[in-house]
């Protein structure tokens, strides 16, 4: 009899990599004194952000701006979130409720590469527990942690919405879909090698069509008033 899956406990993931709880704790690598500041280059894209919301409507742009810091440190310290919320005016507060609520923003060191599996439904139905039994496995390490050497941290997800390519995991920016254990493997390889992998579908499919082909619009379209009678 095949083992029933075990219910993982996926509000520790939320955050990124551990954190169930929404209340901050200072560390020494998370405090307000965390040495965070916008760099030149990123200075000019929060300019370009900016420019694209109107006044008195700026702390609109608090999801783009939490995400451009994200970028450039890695992950989101609270000084990264205070930072935030100085440019755009708006008390601290606000900005801890949005870095908190999405899940898509990481309050504690991550890896280089996040990789995140997702085991909702359809991929569940198509094998996930398989992939992440091959990544903790490979990795070393559990659901939520990172490796020793900072290049991994893996989580489970909900959702991703790549149903059809299930099943899939995010990668940082990156979509791989059409997952076997031997595919995880190897990509995890190629990242350990500094390489990136080719995103998208494993199976040899383009995009999301159907696995054995085409089932519908098989010919080009008819013309305009194809079907209409003669005497409309």
């Amino acid at each position: 009899v095949r083992q029933i899956r075990h219910v993982q406990r996926t509000a520790q993931c939320a955050g990124g990599s551990g954190a169930a709880s929404f209340v901050h704790r200072d560390t020494p690598d998370n405090n307000p004194d965390t040495p965070f500041d916008f760099t030149p280059e990123n200075y000019k894209r929060l300019d370009v952000i900016l420019s694209s919301y109107p006044e008195g409507h700026k702390s609109a742009a608090v999801i783009p701006l939490l995400d451009l810091a994200q970028r450039q440190h890695g992950w989101l310290p609270i000084s990264a979130m205070n930072k935030v919320a100085e440019l755009l005016n708006m008390p601290c507060m606000r900005v801890y409720e949005v870095a908190t609520f999405y899940t898509m923003f990481n309050r504690k060191p991550m890896g280089k590469y996040h990789i995140q599996i997702c085991t909702t439904t359809p991929c569940m139905l198509r094998e996930s527990d398989s992939i992440v039994e091959c990544v903790t496995k490979k990795l070393g390490i559990s659901i939520g942690e990172t490796t020793p050497d900072k290049l991994f941290t893996v989580t489970e997800v909900e959702c991703l919405g790549a149903c059809v390519n299930a099943p899939m995991v995010q990668i940082n920016d990156n979509y791989y879909e059409d997952l076997t254990a031997k595919d995880m493997e190897e990509i995890i390889d190629e990242l350990k090698a500094g390489k990136i992998p080719k995103p998208g579908p494993r199976s040899g499919r383009f995009s999301c069509e159907p696995a054995k082909g085409l089932t519908s619009l098989l010919e080009p379209p008819k013309g305009p008033g194809f079907g209409i009678q003669p005497g409309l």
